[in-house]
């Protein structure tokens, strides 16, 4: 083992343990809580070296990167999650590379990716689900500059995601404005817990089951508050790398 894959261990033990810790507070199991890798910036060799320490889930927030990472990774057969704002022009290259897009901001996103996956015109033998799993983005934080929808055109979207047959929506993620403090973050992870229970219970589905909330320096908070995945980049990876 290299120094440098011994420190990755030891920050994934490390942040697994907060996890634990997190969820026995309020009664939870960790195991109901899912660790997002956030490998944005990361090179593929960190990326190779988690995932043979166990982690199954990483999150890319660019379409290119990913697609940079795909030959050192072709033997990574790990789920990959979207978390980043998707320009439209490429949700064709997405539902390819993805299998989860969690930051679905709007109708007419939902309808491309709907249309990308159809055109994808997968069947059982591929071994991959026709349907692409797809989170709901809540704007939790005010700045402008900020992707997500506002609470109140969350039943809207519900519904009409509910209608498109190559998408599987599974819950709301959320990104709450930075603080030193991660009390603070607090509300805003409430917040979107009881707006998915409150459209859950307005319309009639069944509960839309996953919350994708909390980072490295908050993660704790969120379990707390309900989160079922965390996206953890720093805490596992280190400081981003440059270039």
């Amino acid at each position: 083992m290299t120094a440098a894959s011994g420190e990755l261990n030891e920050n994934l033990a490390q942040v697994r343990g907060r996890i634990a810790l997190a969820a026995a507070r309020v009664g939870r199991r960790s195991e109901e809580i899912k660790l997002v890798a956030v490998s944005k910036t990361h090179s593929a060799k960190k990326i190779q070296q988690l995932y043979e320490a166990g982690v199954r889930h990483f999150g890319e927030n660019r379409v290119q990167e990913r697609e940079s990472k795909l030959a050192a990774l072709a033997g990574v057969t790990a789920t990959w999650h979207m978390i980043g704002h998707l320009q439209k022009n490429k949700t064709a290259r997405a539902v390819q590379l993805f299998e989860s897009v969690d930051s679905v901001d709007s109708l007419v996103l939902a309808e491309k990716l709907n249309r990308a996956r159809d055109e994808l015109n997968l069947t059982p033998e591929d071994g991959v689900p026709h349907r692409l799993r797809v989170l709901i983005e809540i704007k939790l934080d005010p700045e402008p500059a900020k992707s997500g929808i506002d609470g109140e055109s969350l039943p809207r979207l519900v519904q009409a995601i509910m209608r498109l047959p190559h998408l599987h929506l599974c819950g709301l993620m959320g990104v709450p404005p930075y603080f030193d403090d991660p009390e603070q973050a607090r509300p805003y992870f409430r917040r979107l817990r009881e707006l998915r229970d409150e459209v859950c219970q307005q319309m009639g589905y069944e509960m839309l089951p996953v919350l994708s909330i909390g980072m490295s320096h908050d993660m704790e908070v969120a379990i707390e508050e309900g989160a079922t995945e965390v996206r953890v980049g720093t805490a596992l990876f280190g400081e981003r790398e440059k270039g």
